[in-house]
């Protein structure tokens, strides 16, 4: 097996371990962090089945950004709908064994990519010419959506271009990621520049704005239920501060008395 391939196996290997130590990390972090006030955005809903369908609206129409501004919403759904469908589309190539036949129709799901480069052209133009946008972006924002372009072009080119690495190499290298039957990969500049960057973002994942994916689900303005006129809450934090105040006070008088 060449170098190349080596460096790749273990390049993804590490940013796949990176990920799921981070990710998982984040998810503990954010399922520990006490939400001590009632502070769900209006209208929000009173009862548990409301907060079920406001993240439904949330997380497929985005329905908090269509009211904010309906370009970004045009931007970030187009984005994000064109990436869950290339990812079905890839599939075909890390799925173990024999591929489902479901999965070989996902062929016309290549065409996202093109409203994928668009969401993210949108996105990028917004941090370059919208000035209060511009002002709180930071250089990994612009790298981010770059890196993202940059995948995105160099697999148009590989699909639609003249630049078509060997398909069944590329079955068996990804296969083998996941079976840990290691094959080599193809030696196509091309090929090796759209996968560098994909293992980069999967690293960098954790500690990246792309964390608000899972984040979303953490956000109290979302999850919680209205209720605070019917019922009192609060937190295990602050229920637990309680208790250990409670305890400390009755160990007081008992040694007063």
């Amino acid at each position: 097996m060449s170098p190349i391939s080596i460096f790749f196996i273990i390049f993804f290997y590490i940013a796949s371990l990176i990920f799921i130590l981070g990710v998982s990390y984040k998810l503990v972090q954010y399922w520990n962090t006490p939400a001590p006030l009632k502070i769900p955005i209006a209208p929000s809903s009173l009862d548990k089945k409301g907060v079920f369908l406001r993240f439904f609206r949330e997380i497929f129409l985005f329905s908090s950004l269509f009211k904010a501004s309906k370009w970004t919403w045009l931007f970030g759904w187009t984005f994000h709908l064109a990436l869950v469908l290339l990812f079905f589309r890839h599939l075909v190539y890390f799925w173990p064994g024999d591929v489902p036949i479901i999965l070989y129709k996902t062929e016309p799901f290549k065409y996202a990519a093109y409203p994928l480069v668009f969401g993210l052209t949108g996105l990028l133009g917004r941090r370059i010419f919208v000035d209060r946008v511009r002002y709180i972006s930071s250089p990994s924002d612009y790298l981010m959506l770059l890196a993202l372009i940059f995948i995105a072009l160099t697999g148009m080119f590989m699909t639609f271009g003249h630049n078509h690495p060997n398909l069944l190499m590329v079955k068996n290298f990804a296969e083998g990621l996941i079976t840990f039957q290691w094959s080599e990969l193809p030696g196509e500049i091309i090929f090796l520049a759209h996968i560098f960057p994909v293992f980069c973002l999967i690293a960098i994942f954790p500690i990246s704005k792309l964390l608000h994916a899972p984040g979303i689900f953490f956000s109290p303005t979302l999850n919680q239920v209205d209720n605070a006129r019917k019922r009192r809450h609060i937190s295990d934090w602050a229920s637990k501060k309680d208790n250990d105040l409670k305890i400390e006070l009755e160990n007081n008088n008992k040694k007063d008395d």
